[in-house]
Order: structure tokens, then C-alpha cells, then sequence
């Protein structure tokens, strides 16, 4: 596996030049070297604008088309710079921070560049949490007042699976949800964890009928516990701290 860059030093080191960053991505798009999409020529030069040019039949091929730095204006050091520190993240990114810290110019900038890379960082097709899986549910955003059990009205209610690893961590997923209900609960719980899984849960009525739909469901009424939500669910509700 690839060695991630753990600090920014490092990152500045290894992709601190724009060629060593296009460099990268070159690797990245074509392991064994160039190949035209158009007569799988194996033979380019690049232009002043980029471009790979095939020396066989002539044709263009941008290294950015198809990626989400395609059309980009800035250069991909600041890319890479913006992914790392998105990822590095451990209470989640902001448009504002990411603005901050790139030196740019318009807050909109930052915005897009932020959901570009959360929609990249989605791999499609990804497989099922297995194994034991811990589920709940958690809001995002301030107090309401008036407002009680798992009601929301401006607040965001979102659905955390957390695969066991030992005492820590494994994949985990996060979907948010309409409400609280057994329909949208289980429809989570189906989309992120594979058949034959343990799902380990509070006694939340929602989840009452996962043992029909092939898991094996356990349930931690908390209220017969002395220990914390947070002592019996501990994997989902670090996850949830770091939101």
C-alpha cells in the first residue's frame, strides 16, 4: 500500500511542485505509462497547455478530464494541499476552514471544492459493513427547545454504523435520515451491512424485526444498564464526537 503523507511537511515535500503533482496523477491515470484513448498509442509530448499529444494519431488527451480537478484554474498543489487537510481532518472539514487555510478568495470557491471532494471520497459499488456492527442514531446542529426524543425540526438526524475491530474501529457508514422510524432505520441498516452480520443496537423499537431480514440482532436496553450509552455503544458515539 502506498505510503499517505502523515504531516504536511511531508506533503509539501512530496507534491510541493506542480510537475511532481501532474507527474503523480500521470501514474495514477495510466500505471504503464501513457496509452491514446483514440489508437492506444503509447507515444506523447505535452503542450504549453498541459495537454498530451499522441504522436501517432494526434490526439489531445487532458490528464484532468474526467477528474474533479477538470477545468480548474488553480494549479493542483493547491488541490492537493486542500484534499490533505480534508482528510486530515478528525472533526470534520468547513468550507470556511478550507478557505482559510488555501488563502482563497471566495467563500463559493471553497464550498465547491469541499463537495467535490466529499463526493470523490464516496466510492460507489463499496462493499457492505461486515462482521459485529454497532448502529445508532445522532443529531448534527444546536439545541432546539421544545423538541424531544429522536423529533427533529432543524437539526440533522443521521445514522452511524461502526464495524468492531477488536476495541477499536473498523469501516464505518453514515447516511442521514428522514426520522427515526423502523422504514428509514432499516432501510439504512440494509444499504450499509451485509447479510449474516451481527447489529448490535439500543432497544429502539425501529430496529425491532432486523432478525427477519438475515442479522443477528443484539440489543443493549440502556435503561437496565448502569453503564453509559457511550460505556455499551462506545464505537458509534466516538464517531458521532468527531462529527
Amino acid at each position: 500500500m502506498e505510503e499517505y503523507p502523515a504531516t504536511l511537511a511531508e506533503l509539501e515535500t512530496r507534491f510541493g511542485t506542480e510537475r511532481a503533482s501532474r507527474d503523480y496523477l500521470l501514474k495514477l491515470r495510466w500505471p504503464e505509462g501513457f496509452v491514446c484513448p483514440r489508437c492506444h498509442g503509447r507515444s506523447a509530448w505535452t503542450t504549453n497547455r498541459n495537454l498530451l499529444v499522441c504522436a501517432g494519431c494526434r490526439y489531445q488527451a487532458s490528464l484532468t478530464a474526467g477528474t474533479i480537478f477538470q477545468d480548474t484554474r488553480k494549479p493542483l498543489t493547491m488541490w492537493f494541499r486542500a484534499i490533505w487537510w480534508v482528510t486530515a481532518q478528525k472533526n470534520g472539514a468547513s468550507a470556511l476552514g478550507l478557505q482559510r487555510i488555501l488563502g482563497l478568495r471566495s467563500y463559493i470557491t471553497a464550498w465547491t471544492w469541499l463537495h467535490k471532494l466529499r463526493r470523490a471520497m464516496v466510492r460507489p459499488g463499496r462493499d457492505r459493513l461486515s462482521g459485529r456492527v454497532e448502529v445508532d442514531e445522532s443529531y448534527v446542529g444546536g439545541l432546539e427547545e421544545g423538541v424531544c426524543g429522536r423529533q427533529v425540526e432543524t437539526k440533522a438526524l443521521v445514522a452511524v454504523a461502526c464495524e468492531e475491530d477488536g476495541k477499536g474501529i473498523g469501516r464505518i457508514r453514515l447516511r442521514r435520515i428522514r426520522d427515526a422510524s423502523a422504514a428509514c432505520v432499516q432501510a439504512f441498516v440494509e444499504e450499509a451491512i451485509q447479510p449474516g452480520s451481527v447489529v448490535h443496537t439500543d432497544g429502539w423499537e425501529g430496529y425491532t424485526g432486523l432478525g427477519t431480514k438475515g442479522y443477528t440482532h443484539e440489543v443493549t436496553v440502556l435503561k437496565r444498564h448502569q453503564q453509559s450509552a457511550v460505556e455499551l455503544l462506545p464505537r458509534v458515539h466516538l464517531v458521532v464526537s468527531l462529527c
